[in-house]
């Protein structure tokens, strides 16, 4: 049973640190990233469509990304999403594809995004930490039930501290990558 409950614990650590990477890839560095483009859809033919959905997007050169539609009547519309995103880039229409540049982070903006960064890490840390304060006291509900002895409830406890302390030190590691990729010129 207490392993029933560790498992599924790994399981929502797993998942959490998925979100994380997915929110880390949305903050932009000074190289252009496909990804910074997953939250813009626009209406394609009376439904929200994701820009991905409905066109290619490559990466001609380090800071340009290049997004072309299958249909090209809908350059207009992609266009105007990535304007309305509020995502700071300006989309270049030359009638077959869009293509948008990455201009080079300042030294002050490099800091800023750091600090959001570090920032967004200490959230995620915080929700493994509410994970752990779950499924420790489902261990502790097992031992008062007598399912469980108190010798098992201090392994067990033990068992989970040592997940969350693997799974803080991945969420430091995935940060402290993003900040490197940050501060690279």
């Amino acid at each position: 049973m207490p392993q029933d409950i560790i498992a599924l614990g790994e399981e929502r650590m797993n998942k959490t640190i998925a979100v994380l990477e997915k929110d880390l890839s949305l903050i932009r560095t000074s190289r252009a990233n496909p990804a910074i483009l997953n939250n813009v859809a626009i209406d394609y033919y009376g439904v929200s469509t994701p820009i991905n959905q409905i066109s290619s997007i490559s990466i001609p050169e380090a800071q340009t990304l290049m997004i072309k539609p299958y249909d090209r009547t809908a350059l207009k519309d992609i266009e105007k999403a990535i304007q309305l995103a509020d995502l700071n880039l300006v989309p270049v229409n030359d009638g077959n594809v869009i293509r948008i540049n990455f201009p080079p982070l300042t030294e002050q903006r490099r800091k800023d995004l750091v600090k959001e960064v570090r920032s967004l890490g200490e959230n995620y840390k915080v929700m493994i930490r509410n994970i752990r304060r779950d499924l420790m006291e489902q261990i502790k509900k097992y031992e008062k039930e007598a399912q469980i002895t108190e010798d098992d409830l201090k392994k067990e406890s033990e068992n989970i501290q040592k997940l969350t302390d693997k799974f803080t030190a991945k969420i430091d590691d995935i940060v402290k990558d993003k900040e490197k990729a940050i501060m690279e010129i």
